[in-house]
């Protein structure tokens, strides 16, 4: 009786579909899903922080990333419980917020009040964090978030100033790691996203001019790349008004569309700066923006940014074409007003 001998033929077309899948493996590693995620807002400035808030969780509900934690840099007390009641309201309240106490820009602000409302003596929007003088500062926030995760994984989204990233750059060892600030920011983290600056108009952005020595700070020492959303590109995304009015009626009383109305009503149709560094940092490949070419970003004394272009730099800027519009604007609008999950 013949033995029968199988034996394997590796034919150049099987090397190559070989290399294609080392390749493919290789890049969702760099790309993990779903990203480790850190969001940075001066929430209660103005309301799209909170739209933002809303593309994360909807994000979050679809696998894609995941909040680790939510740092602030506005110095009111509401900050951080408005937070807390947005992260309550999509079922996850338990994600860490850390604040800064840095006197910069005080006030409530319209909408973070929202905290503190109540309706037969209930919170509107159920949380328990109620006074950001209760939470841990950002930084401790920040360093245990990053320890916590596998190198070169986390994204980070700044959408206000940069006064906790320059103050977490500077931080020094403690009981999460034994690394200083910039040694574990260039051990953990991936890719910064920031929404600040403005590079194909002179315009002073409000969020480098509130606290510009942080901004320089970040501008000429952060160690990973940056990817920099300019006031140009949320000021060519405005967010259809008629959204908030028909897009958030599923819950009696929803946080992103009552905090859109106390900022400014419909028919106003508001900007979606922050909202552009979430999408971009989380679906990089969605084709939704173009790049510029590598290069660095610098900060002037008065708040201006210079981008100057540089063979493998580190920075790069959004770019938002005519064709690129309608798709962004319905992309945000979907994503922010996707009811809540459990996940």
């Amino acid at each position: 009786m013949r033995r029968m001998v199988f034996s394997t033929i590796i034919t150049p077309s099987a090397i190559l579909i070989g290399a294609i899948l080392a390749i493919t493996v290789r890049a969702d590693d760099s790309l993990q899903r779903p990203v480790p995620f850190i969001f940075d807002t001066d929430i209660g400035n103005d309301c799209d922080d909170v739209l933002a808030m809303g593309v994360i969780h909807a994000l979050q509900s679809r696998g894609e990333c995941k909040l680790l934690a939510v740092t602030t840099t506005k110095d009111h007390e509401l900050a951080a419980p408005f937070v807390d009641a947005i992260n309550t309201f999509y079922g996850r309240g338990d994600i860490p917020i850390g604040v800064c106490r840095s006197g910069v820009t005080p006030g409530a602000g319209r909408f973070n009040i929202l905290a503190a409302e109540r309706d037969d003596n209930d919170f509107r929007y159920p949380h328990d964090l109620v006074s950001g003088q209760e939470a841990p500062a950002a930084v401790a926030v920040l360093r245990k978030a990053l320890a916590s995760q596998q190198d070169g994984s986390v994204v980070i989204a700044q959408v206000g100033f940069s006064t906790n990233l320059a103050n977490l750059l500077a931080s020094s060892p403690d009981e999460h790691s034994d690394l200083d600030g910039k040694s574990l920011v260039k051990k953990k983290v991936r890719l910064l996203s920031i929404m600040a600056g403005a590079f194909t108009t002179d315009h002073r952005e409000y969020n480098i001019v509130k606290d510009i020595p942080a901004a320089k700070i970040i501008a000429s020492q952060w160690p990973t790349p940056i990817l920099w959303s300019g006031y140009e590109v949320g000021l060519a995304l405005p967010y259809p008004h008629a959204s908030i009015e028909l897009d958030y009626a599923y819950a009696p009383h929803h946080p992103l569309a009552e905090a859109y109305v106390l900022y400014n009503p419909p028919p106003h149709d508001r900007p979606t700066w922050d909202l552009t560094s979430v999408l971009q940092a989380v679906r990089p490949d969605h084709g939704y923006f173009d790049l510029s070419a590598p290069g660095r970003v610098s900060v002037a004394d008065d708040g201006r940014t210079t981008f100057s272009e540089e063979d493998n730099g580190r920075d790069r800027y959004l770019i938002i074409g005519d064709h690129q519009k309608s798709r962004a604007i319905e992309a945000l609008v979907q994503l922010s007003s996707q009811p809540p999950t459990q996940q």
